[in-house]
């Protein structure tokens, strides 16, 4: 019924597993053989030539016994001895050690490079009140505000600045304008970072700006506050702080208060981080009386290069003190809400000026000697040991703006006087006269002026004709002679009279 049968086997393979298989092709490519070829080059001669002059005979010149002058050989024998004695003094002598030739012609001691304005400035009749330059050296700021107006201004102004290592200077545009809602008293460029200037205003404000920001270069400003200046401010200077390589801007006013400020720029804020006040009943040695005022008004003010804890102060009414940023005595003054207590820092009184005291800077070749000048056309020359000057120089028959020793020259100084010219005195002149001026008329009297550190043959002069002068400066005029640091220490030994 059943039986045993054998069949062959069937297979079916899996289309499945052959689509999950993955496709493999094998492709290849040449290129094309690169030819190869060789050249070679060689000179298929070469030559030399040479000259060479004759041989010409030496002759000797004999001067004849028929030529000889009556009497030569016995002058000459005469005189011997005594020659040979001034040759061996002269070979001893000391004179003229250490004298170095200058071939250069010094008749043209001062020449003008740029002449800078700016139209709109001009147009409204604003002055250069200040001018300084960064501290590359290649930048000069302007400032622009009045100097004859005392009353109260809000009048805008503006601070200008030029690049005068730009191709494309243009004297009659500046290369930035920052416009100041009032007049603009004081100027100075940071001396590390070149794009920061810190400026006082008629109002009593102290701002800094920062030039790399062209939409809004206000970097920090103090506002009205009871810490801020109430009325004009006429100095401000970066002052080193203890931390290394911080600065602090320091400014003066005109109702007496001395302030330091700190800038926080995570807050953009400055920080009042000390105050101090000159009362008259607190100066040393003084018999100064104050009219209607109970502060010293202050007119100008300079840092010591050589003791971080002083600073020189000159007033309105002729006053001239050494002040100490360390000094811990209370001013005698009402409190009016600072957040900072005042003290006074006067240690040293100056033999009084007759007039206000315009401008003071330091020396930086001697640490006890600096420059004063003022409304009596004088510059004194005084040392911070001695009440009264060592020098008094008739600078001009007008005010005195501005003066400042050149920082190469130890005995070279410049002053800006109110009938428009720049005097440049030479303390190791002979005579007291000038040395050097740059000229202009008493219409437009020059009333402030800054050296270029950086490039020390540089003078900017700023006028009340709103114009900015770059004057280059003679080789005699900026390098130091050999001995002109003893001479310096001969005049900072002297008594005064």
């Amino acid at each position: 019924m059943f039986t045993d049968e054998a069949l062959d086997s069937v297979s079916v393979q899996s289309q499945w597993r052959i689509s999950q298989q993955s496709a493999q092709e094998s492709r290849s490519c040449q290129t094309r053989a690169v030819h190869r070829a060789e050249a070679e080059v060689q000179a298929g001669s070469s030559s030399t030539c040479c000259t060479q002059t004759e041989t010409q005979p030496q002759e000797e010149l004999l001067l004849q016994d028929g030529l000889e002058l009556p009497g030569l050989r016995d002058f000459l024998q005469r005189v011997e001895d005594t020659v040979v004695r001034e040759l061996v003094r002269n070979a001893r002598s000391h004179a003229f050690d250490e004298f170095q030739v200058n071939w250069e012609d010094h008749r043209q001691r001062v020449s003008c490079l740029h002449f800078l304005q700016h139209t709109s400035a001009q147009e409204r009749g604003l002055h250069v009140t200040s001018v300084s330059w960064n501290c590359t050296g290649s930048v000069i700021a302007c400032a622009f505000g009045r100097i004859d107006d005392g009353d109260w201004s809000t009048e805008r102004s503006c601070v200008c600045t030029w690049n005068l290592d730009r191709r494309s200077l243009n004297p009659k545009q500046a290369d930035l304008v920052i416009h100041v809602p009032t007049a603009v008293t004081a100027l100075c460029c940071h001396p590390e970072q070149p794009a920061l200037i810190a400026g006082g205003l008629y109002s009593g404000e102290v701002l800094v700006w920062d030039t790399s920001r062209t939409q809004d270069p206000v970097l920090v400003q103090t506002g009205m506050s009871a810490d801020s200046h109430r009325e004009p401010v006429y100095t401000v200077a970066w002052v080193p702080l203890q931390k290394k390589g911080e600065f602090g801007v320091l400014s003066a006013g005109s109702a007496g208060r001395v302030l330091l400020w700190t800038v926080d720029l995570e807050q953009a804020r400055f920080v009042l981080s000390a105050a101090y006040a000159l009362v008259p009943q607190q100066l040393p040695h003084s018999s100064f009386k104050a009219r209607g005022s109970s502060t010293v008004g202050v007119t100008s003010l300079a840092l010591s290069p050589w003791d971080p804890d002083t600073f020189l102060v000159g007033s309105e009414g002729g006053l001239l003190l050494r002040c100490s940023f360390s000094s811990q005595t209370p001013a005698a003054v009402p409190p009016e809400g600072q957040s900072v207590t005042l003290r006074a820092p006067a240690v040293f009184l100056f033999k009084p000026r007759s007039g206000p005291v315009h401008s003071i800077h330091c020396s930086p070749f001697h640490r006890n000697l600096f420059v004063s000048a003022g409304t009596d056309g004088l510059a004194h020359l005084h040392s911070l040991l001695q009440a009264p000057p060592l020098l008094s120089l008739r600078v001009s028959h007008s005010y005195v703006f501005q003066l400042q020793w050149s920082p190469t020259r130890p005995l070279v100084f410049a002053a800006a006087t109110g009938q428009g010219e720049v005097q440049i005195f030479d303390l190791g002149r002979r005579s007291l006269r000038p040395a050097a001026t740059i000229e202009g008329g008493a219409d437009q009297p020059a009333t402030c002026l800054a050296f270029n550190h950086r490039n020390p043959h540089l003078l900017a002069v700023g006028r009340t004709d709103g114009s900015v002068g770059i004057w280059q400066l003679s080789h005699d005029l900026t390098e130091q002679g050999p001995r002109e640091s003893s001479q310096l220490e001969q005049i900072a030994n002297q008594v005064a009279e």
